[in-house]
């Protein structure tokens, strides 16, 4: 149980209010600042120039592309598996709603998919990523948008869900993290759950997509990852936070490894206010710990709080 100072408590509950979301009528246009794909200090002008740059330098990238594709499919030995799987992603989505309306394009999703993998060399394409661009194409009109709002959102949170970049940095951090702040189920994980945290990877690869029960809960997860608010690595005491809510039933029937993966991929329809709300008490506890054992220093340092 969490037990907080009053002053530490206060600080958590700002953190939480400060990250709960943005009215619909404004999400797409402020997630454009939040991205970077606008400046916070830039001028609505400044914006229209900016927005017209974007749009012609991903027409530039769709015009190479289709020169290159020949090249690609005849050399680039991983291209054609790539684009099987992608092709393969995209028509298992549901792309219509309860009453037949199209609601995405998975000809073009499959285009900006296949752009972005051959654009970003630091993110090779893997599942879980038809889904993100699904929902970044889901809230904007332009394809330039979307294919934008992935790049950016990759870059501003440091590709922390690219299995070889960020995900392996996640999980050292989350079992960092429960061996500092909870020994007791540390001890558990590394008895009877030895390499569980280790197998709770596609967390941080579908950045948590399948745990929410709405896109709107995920939107606001992910505007929290955006804005670097209240710390760094917010997405690891996110992680930390759902295993604390089978932490009881682990200890209590003694669960194993496949019995505590199932327990957590049980964790399905949260709350996105409630997960976030958690993850700021988490952090709170943190500092409140650093302050009283110098020894946490390490851990700490890793949830380093932003600048304002």
């Amino acid at each position: 149980m969490t037990t907080l100072s009053p002053e530490n408590s206060l600080s958590a509950r700002l953190s939480a209010s400060f990250i709960l979301g943005l009215h619909p009528s404004v999400k797409t246009e402020a997630w454009k600042f939040l991205t970077g794909y606008y400046s916070w200090q830039s001028s609505q002008d400044e914006r229209l120039t900016m927005d017209s740059a974007r749009r012609k330098n991903y027409e530039s990238l769709c015009q190479m592309y289709e020169k290159i594709q020949p090249l690609l499919e005849n050399l680039h030995r991983n291209f054609l598996e790539t684009r099987n799987n992608i092709t393969c992603d995209i028509q298992k989505l549901y792309d219509k709603d309860p009453l037949g309306n199209v609601l995405i394009d998975k000809k073009k999703l499959e285009k900006i998919l296949l752009l972005s993998y051959v654009c970003n060399s630091q993110a090779e394409y893997q599942r879980g990523f038809h889904h993100m661009v699904m929902l970044f194409q889901l809230m904007v009109e332009h394809d330039h948008e979307t294919f934008w709002f992935f790049h950016f959102f990759l870059q501003k949170t440091e590709h922390s869900c690219v299995i070889n970049i960020g995900v392996s940095k996640n999980l050292n951090m989350l079992n960092d993290l429960i061996n500092f702040m909870d020994p007791v189920f540390a001890e558990h994980l590394r008895g009877k759950g030895a390499g569980t945290v280790q197998s709770l990877f596609p967390w941080f690869c579908f950045c948590f997509q399948r745990a929410f029960k709405s896109f709107e809960d995920v939107w606001r997860l992910w505007e929290v990852l955006l804005t670097g608010k209240p710390c760094r690595n917010f997405q690891v005491l996110v992680a930390y936070s759902l295993l604390q809510m089978v932490r009881e039933q682990v200890l209590k029937e003694s669960m194993v490894g496949n019995d505590i993966l199932l327990a957590c991929n049980n964790l399905i329809d949260l709350d996105a206010d409630e997960v976030i709300s958690a993850a700021c008490l988490v952090y709170a506890e943190l500092i409140q710990k650093d302050q009283a054992y110098s020894s946490s220093e390490t851990v700490c340092a890793t949830f380093s709080a932003t600048n304002p």
